[in-house]
Parts: C-alpha cells; sequence; structure tokens
C-alpha cells in the first residue's frame, strides 16, 4: 500500500542515535554507524523522531510499504519494559491514532497488564510540534488595518491526519470538513464557511489511508457532543467520496446527524 514512512539520508546520518529514543515502536536501530529503518511494519509514519535528529537526516515520504502492524509493534514494546509501553501509548494518544491506541489497550490488557498504571497521563516530549493541539482566537475587527481581511481559523492542526480526536476544542463544536482544494477555489471560504467553526481537511482521492480517517472521525463523534456537521467540496466526482468517509464514521460511532453539503465548482462558484 502507498503510505507516509520515514526515510533517512544517510549522507546527513551521524550515527549519534539520537533519534532511537523518540521511536518506541522499534523501528529505527543504528547498524553499522546509521541510523537505519529496520522494518516497514513498525514505522507508523507520524514522524516522533524527526525533532530528535539534529543534524535533519530524517524526513517523511510517501511510498508503497507494507502496513502498520500494531499486533506486531506491540510483541517488541512489552519485550522493552513499561516505559516504552507508556512511551508508545502517549505517542498514539498525542497524534490521535485512538484506534491503535485502544488496540494496544487491549493487546495488554490481554497480556495482564495494569492498564490504569500505564495510561496515567504524564508530561512527555513528542517532537511533532505541528500536532499540538490548540485554539485560536480570531482576530477583531477593530485590530485591523482599514479593509484588511483576517483569518477565522479557531483551532490548529487542521489536516485530519495530524488532529488529536481527544481535542477539546471538538466539545460542542458546529463542524466543518473541508477538501483540500476549496479554500483555494472559493475565495470567501472563511467568511461563508469558516467563520464559528471547527475546521477538519483531507482529500478522500489522494490521502493514502482513508480507513484509519474513518477511525478518527468516528472517534471525534464518540468523544465529543457535536452541534452541527457540514461538507464542503468540490464539484469533480472523487470529493464525493468525502459524503462516504463521513457517512461511515458516523455508523461507526452509532451517531446521526443532518449534514448540508455545499460543493464549490472549479471556478469558484457556489453550486
Amino acid at each position: 500500500m502507498i503510505r507516509q514512512i520515514i526515510k533517512i539520508d544517510e549522507d546527513k546520518c551521524n550515527g549519534c542515535g539520537v533519534c532511537i529514543p523518540g521511536c518506541p515502536e522499534g523501528a529505527l536501530q543504528i547498524i553499522d554507524g546509521k541510523a537505519r529503518l529496520v522494518s516497514d511494519l513498525f514505522c507508523d509514519g507520524l514522524g516522533a523522531c524527526l525533532g530528535n535528529c539534529p543534524q535533519g537526516a530524517i524526513l517523511v515520504e510517501e511510498r508503497e510499504a507494507e502496513p502498520y502492524s500494531e499486533a506486531l509493534v506491540m510483541e517488541n514494546i512489552m519485550k522493552a519494559g513499561v516505559n516504552t509501553i507508556k512511551a508508545h501509548l502517549h505517542h498514539l494518544k498525542s497524534h490521535g491514532e485512538m484506534g491503535y491506541y485502544n488496540e494496544a489497550l487491549k493487546i495488554l490488557k490481554a497480556n495482564d497488564y495494569d492498564i490504569e498504571a500505564l495510561t496515567t497521563e504524564e508530561t512527555m516530549a513528542c517532537g511533532c510540534s505541528g500536532t499540538h493541539a490548540r485554539t485560536i482566537e480570531p482576530a477583531k475587527a477593530d485590530n485591523l488595518m482599514g479593509g484588511e481581511l483576517h483569518s477565522e481559523l479557531r483551532q490548529w492542526p487542521v489536516q485530519l491526519t495530524l488532529i488529536n480526536p481527544a481535542a477539546e476544542y471538538f466539545e460542542n463544536a458546529d463542524l466543518i470538513l473541508s477538501a483540500d482544494c476549496v479554500p483555494y477555489a472559493y475565495a470567501d471560504f472563511h467568511r461563508r464557511f469558516l467563520k464559528g467553526k471547527i475546521v477538519i481537511t483531507f482529500c478522500p482521492k489522494l490521502d493514502p489511508d482513508i480507513e484509519r480517517y474513518i477511525d478518527k472521525l468516528s472517534q471525534i463523534f464518540i468523544l465529543h457532543k457535536i452541534n452541527s456537521v457540514s461538507i464542503v467540496r468540490m464539484e469533480v466526482p472523487c470529493c464525493g467520496g468525502m459524503e462516504v468517509v463521513l457517512q461511515k464514521a458516523l455508523e461507526r460511532a452509532g451517531k446521526m446527524h443532518f449534514v448540508k453539503v455545499n460543493v464549490i465548482s472549479v471556478d469558484g462558484k457556489i453550486i
């Protein structure tokens, strides 16, 4: 399958090993003086190791790779001890990977681990600043220069890959799912669609792991009270996949919502 996975620039890597603790899954090892990705199956592609490389030798690429396996990862992690288990659970939860997180808990419970002790929250480092959930206060009109437009974005991140379903800004939210292309095609996107809403953006055609998207969205509906849901997508047929993804997520969460769908033409008009 095509998915995101770690790539190491061997010319830049000096084998310092700083990246190794940032990968509790065990996908990275130092071999022959260089950091190596030892198995596609162990790499989740979330990039927690990126911020730990002083040489900038690690990046995330999209390529053909074996599907990530939480079961195989847990076999290795349980051998490494309690601290590694905690690091892995924190890693999954901080990146919003609640499907993998819950799968890991089931495996741990089946192996008689104390789940409460393992899931006690502690402050732990995570190298991916782009995934840190935060609320944004939109600029007030009286703080702007005459005629200046302002952003209506109320939260960060916005890409579904990076979003944490447990983020507090989802509680009592008016949720809008936007196709990646919409803000480029429709000039008044912020005022017409984004104002007062929490936005999630993705592409149902180009993004590789739609099943994970369905799981993430379902977790948002399970964990929070969502006031309203709308979709804004392009007129192209593949963009209709957004409605399919949302419907499957609602079914998985056991929720029902009236969904308003807005369709944008490629020349920037509301159809």
